[in-house]
């Protein structure tokens, strides 16, 4: 079998990666490219493969940089099925929705202030793309709940463990036959982390695995536990009420949203901090939210020592408010701080994120927090890197507002997970590094290299492809 990869290779975005079987053509994930507009737009349009080819698509989670080409590919041809599970199925409805509409908005805001007819932008898809899309997903359920492999065909079945990362997200486990022998491969998606609250922890594998495709997001870098980066939210949070400030949070509207309401609920029970107004500005991450509640049994110890045995709805206190209409939110604008402003898109490419950084970040009284992975070439990294003007819908805003990051609050795992994870694939002969920068890609290896010499170890380039 050969495995080719079409995305997330030396950088974070538009996972893809094609296993062929047998003249089958299996696709793990379908993810958009973010960052430059020009250059994202360009790699998003036109796929580095024939969407009529693929016959199946198994997607890890519904993150948009894993799952935000699905509609392209259905737009371009793919007729077959596209595997996932439950909480997948119900949140990525959201998800491409969501993408739909604020290609659609972003679309028509640029273009209306554009001085070219030559620069006008239009959206990647529709929402009947989105609505073709949706009907070809099938959900799966986790190995845990039946102890079933989903069988594709003759010669390729899967099963689904815990990645821990969002909620719904997944390790696939693919088992092929081919030329009379077994091979196993796992593809990890985005990996969570162990002391992450809400989730279970990830899953290991208990068969012998030949091929391992792993995310390196934090290759390089060695989180500071959770209850660390509680105590800094904390500090800042009294700072800003203080000074009267206002926070605003680029975040996922899945998974990262989640955490933060949890969080800043768990700090105010604990009295940590004082009731602040919290806005979640998110119509989908509102959306997403209100599916957590039918989910508990994905949830972990603890929640229910936080929440669940005290009968509490971690999701919901007085003073978080949810912002579904676009009137509400720019009220926020003409209010005054202190609050926290929670708002999507995580790495400030699109969404309401823009507006409230627009007319806030020139306040240096104000706070912008990063919770989260900036990519290069998004806003949100440039932004985090100091850069002195940020340009939001065409027009460049001077940065006078105070930036501050924790990536302590990250649903990936760092490096000591993800080594922990390596060394747990059994008889482990092929790694290949994927979802990384190069030199998160690269320190990742050598590690990886130290613990287990005999390994092979690869980090692929664009629409490289290998033999296994």
């Amino acid at each position: 079998m050969n495995i080719s990869f079409y995305g997330a290779t030396e950088n974070v975005t538009g996972s893809k990666h094609l296993l062929e079987v047998n003249g089958f053509k299996l696709l793990l994930d379908c993810g958009a490219f973010q960052g430059k507009r020009a250059q994202s737009n360009l790699q998003n349009r036109n796929l580095p493969f024939d969407a009529r080819e693929i016959d199946a698509v198994i997607l890890s989670h519904a993150h948009l940089d894993h799952s935000g080409a699905l509609p392209i590919l259905v737009k371009n041809g793919f007729k077959g099925k596209i595997y996932c599970t439950l909480a997948t199925k119900e949140i990525v409805k959201y998800i491409l929705e969501d993408s739909a509409e604020l290609q659609l908005q972003d679309a028509k805001y640029f273009n209306k202030h554009i001085r070219k007819e030559s620069e006008a932008i239009e959206p990647l898809f529709s929402k009947e793309d989105v609505k073709n899309t949706l009907q070809k997903l099938t959900a799966v359920p986790y190995f845990r709940e039946n102890n079933f492999y989903q069988i594709i065909n003759e010669n390729i079945k899967f099963k689904f463990l815990e990645a821990g990362h969002i909620l719904g997200s997944a390790i696939t486990v693919v088992e092929v036959i081919e030329k009379d022998a077994i091979k196993n491969l796992v593809y990890t998606g985005d990996l969570g982390r162990s002391e992450s609250p809400i989730l279970k922890s990830p899953e290991f594998p208990k068969e012998n695995i030949d091929n391992l495709i792993i995310e390196s997001t934090y290759g390089n870098k060695i989180h500071k536990p959770i209850v660390e980066a509680e105590k800094e939210l904390q500090e800042i949070i009294n700072f800003a009420v203080k000074q009267k400030s206002k926070i605003i949070v680029p975040a996922f509207a899945l998974g990262r949203t989640q955490e933060l309401i949890y969080i800043l609920h768990k700090l105010t029970i604990q009295k940590r901090i004082p009731q602040i107004k919290i806005f979640i500005d998110s119509p989908m991450a509102i959306n997403i939210t209100e599916l957590f509640d039918g989910h508990e049994k994905d949830f972990d110890f603890e929640w229910w020592q936080d929440f669940g045995k005290k009968n509490i709805d971690v999701f919901t206190a007085h003073n978080i408010y949810f912002t579904k209409s676009s009137q509400k939110s720019q009220e926020i604008n003409n209010m005054q701080g202190p609050m926290i402003i929670i708002s999507a898109s995580g790495m400030c490419e699109g969404g309401r994120v823009l507006h409230h950084l627009k007319n806030n970040i020139g306040d240096k009284n104000n706070i912008i927090l990063f919770a989260g992975y900036q990519a290069e070439n998004t806003l949100g990294r440039r932004l985090r890197d100091g850069q002195n003007f940020a340009r939001i819908f065409g027009r460049d805003y001077r940065v006078a507002t105070k930036i501050m990051s924790l990536d302590e609050l990250s649903a990936h795992a760092d490096q000591q997970g993800l080594l922990k994870y390596i060394e747990n694939c059994k008889n482990l002969k092929n790694l290949f590094l994927v979802h990384g920068e190069k030199q998160s890609l690269l320190e990742l290896s050598k590690k990886a290299k130290e613990i287990i010499p005999s390994l092979s170890i690869d980090i692929p380039v664009q629409s490289q492809e290998f033999e296994i």
